[in-house]
């Protein structure tokens, strides 16, 4: 029985499932809102690249089944690698809903992957929900055991689109709203124009900026922006 049960990563409550920029995820979408009212076993797996937003989805449907006082588990596999504290506790899992981000990383170790195909077995036979994400589609995952690849080849596989330029722009200005920073449209723009599309490495630039803007008591302008990053000064600024 899981019993929200994190593992010692924290939930993230902003993560949800209306602060998700769809883009072309929508069928996706309604498709993990069905999942986190499930009543039997259902297995969703996602793949994209990173930052396409994996993590956001898997936490937003902890955070749904939170909400509903559903049973729910979320760990990232790229910080648990090799953990035997964390095997010990996915042992114990029979029912619920167990969201595994990043399982990618702990394929090829035998001990995890005969640790995942039974706890697959058990969600199964108990009615609980799976959801996986990795970094490619099931059929190019290095599994070693053949069990487990055929385990992970049922269900429902969704690539998770990334955003386009607008939607980016959009999802960089929810952000600095969510955190109450004001973010003038030109600074949005030329933040975009100027750092890797990247969106952890936007909201990373969000944070040093909101820093920045705290202990400064500046307002956000291109060139405050500019000097608080430490980027040249362009002509075409000005």
């Amino acid at each position: 029985m899981v019993s929200q049960l994190s593992l010692g990563v924290n939930l993230q409550d902003t993560a949800r499932f209306d602060n998700f920029l769809v883009g072309h995820n929508a069928a996706l979408l309604a498709q993990l809102e069905q999942l986190v009212e499930a009543k039997s076993f259902q297995f969703i797996y996602l793949y994209g690249r990173a930052d396409a937003g994996k993590t956001h989805l898997l936490r937003a449907c902890e955070y749904a089944a939170q909400q509903r006082s559903r049973p729910q588990l979320y760990c990232s596999l790229a910080e648990q690698q090799r953990h035997a504290a964390f095997l010990d506790q996915l042992a114990q899992v029979n029912q619920g809903l167990v969201c595994l981000d990043d399982v990618h990383q702990v394929l090829g170790d035998p001990v995890w992957e005969e640790s995942l195909f039974h706890l697959f077995n058990r969600l199964r036979e108990q009615g609980g929900q799976l959801l996986i994400s990795a970094d490619v589609a099931p059929a190019y995952l290095p599994v070693k055991l053949a069990d487990l690849a055929s385990r992970l080849a049922w269900g429902l596989t969704y690539q998770v689109q990334p955003l386009e330029d607008q939607a980016q722009f959009d999802a960089l200005v929810l952000r600095a709203r969510q955190r109450g920073l004001a973010l003038p449209d030109e600074v949005a723009r030329y933040l975009l124009t100027r750092s890797p599309r990247r969106l952890s490495g936007l909201f990373a630039l969000l944070d040093v900026l909101d820093e920045a803007s705290l202990k400064e008591q500046r307002k956000l302008t291109i060139p405050f922006v500019r000097s608080a990053l430490g980027w040249a000064h362009h002509r075409e600024d000005d």
